[in-house]
C-alpha cells in the first residue's frame, strides 16, 4: 500500500479525506477529477493512518455507542466483550445491487431450515470503515440515494422480504468520479458533505517527485515505505487526537451566525451548507489542537464544503471567490453587515459578477427557456436487475427468493425445482445516448451547420440536465471524423469542448457514420438507448477503405438498423438532393428533415419526440 504521507500535493484532497476521518458526520466526500491524479491511492492510503477502534465479534462490527440487536442484548447480559480493530477500505462495485448493498435472505438456511434470516451486506460490512465508491457518478441513482441515507443516519434498515433489520452503519463515505463520464445530478451532490476537484499537477519540479516516487515504491515498496514510517504514525497520533479532542470543541452563537449569514449571501437554500461547514471547521480547529473555531477554521471549510451547493445555471460553472468570504465573515462578526444595500461594495447573487466567474468566459452562451419538454424519461419494466424491485414473474435475470422458495413450501416440498423459480421486475428509467454527427467539410453551409450543431447540442444537454440523457458530438471533415464531445450529461465539459471547431476540406460522410455507429454499439451494450442525429447534405468525396464510397455507406447504415439505432436526418442540402440522405433514410428508417425549415431548438424538439417514442 503506498503511503499517505507520501503522496504529492493534493493538500485540498487529503485534507478534506482526513477531516471526514475526524468526523465522518460531515457527510464524506466525492473526488471528481481527471483519471491518473491519485484519487484511488489516496482513499486506499487513509485506511493506514487511521486510528484503531474498539469492536464486537458480531457481523456488524458494532462499537460501545453503537450496537445492533443482539449486541444490546449481549451487553444487558454483561456477556459483550470488544476488540481493537484497525479500519479498512470496503470498496462498492459499479456492478452491485439492492440484495448485495443492503443485504438479503440467507438462501442457504431458508432452504436447509426453512428459516427466513437476514444475510448482511455491503453496508453491514462498511460499519466503522471506509466505503468507497470508484466512478460513483455511474452507479444507479436509487443505490447512491440508498447509501446517502444510510450515511446521514448511521443506520440501515431493511424490511422486505420477509425480514425486518436495523443494523449500524456508520462510515466514512467517499466517492470519485470523472466529470467526463456524466455528473451527479445536483440532488445526490448536495448530499456529499464535501467535493474537491482534483487536478493534474502542474509545477514539473513536483510531476518529477511524483515520478521519482512511483518508480522507488515499485521497485522496493517495503524500503519505501519505512521511509515515511515516521510521517505516517506522527499523522496517525494527529488524527486520534483530533477525534478525542472533538467532542469538546465549541462554536460560538457568532460563529454559527456568520456561517449561517454566509450561505444565505451565496444563495445557497440547502440547510446541509450550514451544517456540514459547522462541523467541518470543528475538525479543522480540533485537527489544529485547539477547543474553539474561529473565523479561520471557517473559511477553511467553506471551501470544501460551500461551492458544490452555489446554485448556477446548467451552462456556468460559478466559483466562490475565496478571498471575499473572510472579509464577509469578520463584517458579520464585527456586526458591520446592516442587511442594507446601501453603498457596499459587496456584491450578492443578482446584484453583481463579483463573487462569481465562469470557468470559461469565452464559451457559447445559450438563454435558457421555459419548455415543455419537462418528461423526466419514462418508467419501465424489465426483468433484469437494473432499479428498484417492484414485483416478480416467472422470466427474468434475477432470482426472487422469496417468491420462489414459497412456490416450493406452498406444495409441501422443501426442495425448489425448476418450475418453481421467480425472477425479479424492476422500475428503472429509459436512458438514452444520443450522438449528434455533423458535417463540417467545405461548402457554402459548413459554418451555418456547426453554429446549429452547438445549438442543439446545448439544448439537448439541457434537458439532459433533467433526465441524464447522454449526450455526444462527432464532427467530420478533411478525411477524418473526430469525437469532440464525448458521452456526457455535463453542460460545463460541453461547452468547454465547443469553441471554434474548425470548418473546410473533403467530406468523410463514411468515417462519421462509422464512428457513431462504434460509439452507440457501445452505448447500447452499456444499457442506454442509442439515437444517431446526423446533420448532413449527404455528399461524400473520402473512402473509408478505398472502396466505393455508396456501398460503404450503405453497408454502415444496415450495420446501425441492425443495431436498432433510432435515427434522425437533417438534410442541410437547400435544393434537390444530390447526396446519400434518401439511402440513408431509407435504409435506417430516420426521420427525415430539411435544415432550412429548422433552428436549432426546432431540432432538438424533433429529437426529444424520437425520444419519446422509444
Amino acid at each position: 500500500m503506498y503511503p499517505f504521507s507520501a503522496i504529492v500535493g493534493q493538500e485540498k484532497m487529503k485534507k478534506a479525506l482526513i477531516l471526514n476521518a475526524i468526523n465522518p458526520q460531515i457527510g464524506g466526500v466525492l473526488l471528481r477529477g481527471d483519471k491518473g491524479t491519485g484519487k484511488s491511492t489516496a482513499v486506499r492510503a487513509l485506511a493506514e493512518v487511521l486510528p484503531e477502534i474498539e469492536v464486537s465479534g458480531c457481523a456488524f462490527s458494532c462499537t460501545p455507542d453503537r450496537l445492533c440487536q443482539e449486541c444490546a442484548e449481549k451487553a444487558r447480559k454483561g456477556e459483550l466483550s470488544f476488540t481493537k480493530k484497525r479500519m479498512r477500505v470496503v470498496e462498492l462495485p459499479l456492478s452491485a445491487t439492492e440484495d448485495m448493498v443492503v443485504g438479503t435472505v440467507d438462501v442457504e438456511s431458508a432452504l436447509k431450515d426453512g428459516v427466513v434470516s437476514f444475510r448482511p451486506g455491503i453496508l453491514a460490512e462498511a460499519n466503522n470503515s471506509i466505503l468507497y465508491i470508484d466512478e460513483v457518478n455511474l452507479l444507479d441513482d436509487h443505490l447512491v440515494d440508498t447509501l446517502l441515507d444510510v450515511a446521514a443516519s448511521g443506520w440501515n434498515v431493511v424490511e422486505r422480504e420477509g425480514v425486518s433489520v436495523r443494523h449500524p452503519s456508520r462510515f466514512i463515505l467517499v466517492g470519485t468520479m470523472n466529470p467526463e463520464e456524466g455528473e451527479l445530478r445536483p440532488q445526490l451532490l448536495d448530499r456529499f458533505g464535501m467535493v474537491v476537484d482534483v487536478r493534474a499537477i502542474t509545477d514539473p519540479e513536483l510531476r518529477a517527485e511524483v515520478v521519482k516516487r512511483a518508480e522507488e515504491f515499485s521497485e522496493d515498496p517495503e524500503g519505501f515505505r519505512r521511509k515515511f514510517e515516521r510521517e505516517q504514525e506522527a499523522l496517525r497520533r494527529r488524527i486520534q487526537m483530533a477525534r478525542e479532542l472533538l467532542r469538546e470543541v465549541e462554536a460560538g452563537d457568532e460563529i454559527v451566525m456568520a456561517i449561517s449569514k454566509l450561505c444565505s449571501e451565496l444563495g445557497i437554500e440547502t440547510h446541509r451548507a450550514d451544517i456540514t461547514t459547522l462541523r467541518a471547521a470543528k475538525a479543522i480547529a480540533a485537527y489544529n489542537g485547539r477547543r474553539r473555531v474561529e473565523v479561520r477554521d471557517v473559511v477553511e471549510a467553506a471551501e470544501l464544503t460551500l461551492p458544490h451547493r452555489v446554485k448556477s445555471k446548467p451552462f456556468e460553472s460559478p466559483r466562490i471567490e475565496f478571498d471575499r468570504v473572510e472579509e464577509l465573515l469578520n463584517e458579520f462578526l464585527d456586526g458591520e453587515d446592516d442587511g442594507s444595500d446601501g453603498d457596499s461594495d459587496r456584491e450578492v447573487p443578482g446584484r453583481g459578477e463579483r463573487r462569481f466567474d465562469a470557468s470559461n468566459a469565452s464559451a457559447p452562451k445559450f438563454e435558457v427557456r421555459s419548455r415543455r419538454a419537462g418528461w423526466k424519461g419514462k418508467r419501465v419494466k424489465s426483468p433484469s436487475s437494473s432499479g428498484r424491485y417492484v414485483r416478480f414473474g416467472l422470466v427474468g435475470e434475477r432470482l426472487a427468493i422469496i417468491p420462489t422458495l414459497r412456490a416450493a413450501f406452498s406444495g409441501g416440498r422443501r426442495a425448489v425445482l425448476p418450475h418453481d423459480f421467480r425472477y425479479w421486475r424492476c422500475s428503472g428509467k429509459s436512458v438514452a445516448s444520443i450522438a449528434l454527427v455533423v458535417d463540417a467539410s467545405g461548402s457554402m453551409t459548413a459554418l451555418r451547420r456547426m453554429q446549429i450543431a452547438k445549438g442543439v447540442l446545448m439544448s439537448l444537454l439541457r434537458d439532459s440536465y433533467v433526465r441524464r440523457d447522454r449526450v455526444s458530438l462527432i464532427v467530420f471533415r478533411n478525411g477524418s471524423a473526430e469525437l469532440v464531445v464525448p458521452p456526457t450529461t455535463s453542460p460545463q465539459l460541453a461547452a468547454s469542448r465547443v469553441g471554434e471547431m474548425p470548418a473546410g476540406g473533403k467530406t468523410p460522410l463514411s468515417a462519421g457514420l462509422y464512428r457513431a455507429y462504434k460509439l452507440l454499439r457501445m452505448e447500447k451494450r452499456r444499457g442506454y438507448v442509442p439515437i444517431l442525429v446526423l446533420i448532413s447534405d449527404g455528399r461524400a468525396n473520402v473512402s473509408l477503405s478505398g472502396g466505393d464510397i455508396k456501398e460503404e455507406v450503405v453497408s454502415i447504415c444496415e450495420a446501425i438498423a441492425r443495431e436498432d439505432i433510432s435515427t434522425v436526418l437533417v438534410d442541410a442540402d437547400d435544393h434537390v438532393s444530390l447526396g446519400f440522405t434518401r439511402e440513408i433514410a431509407a435504409i435506417t428508417g430516420a426521420v427525415h428533415h430539411r435544415l432550412r425549415d429548422l433552428d436549432a431548438e426546432s431540432i432538438a424538439r424533433v429529437v426529444n419526440d424520437v425520444r419519446r417514442a422509444v
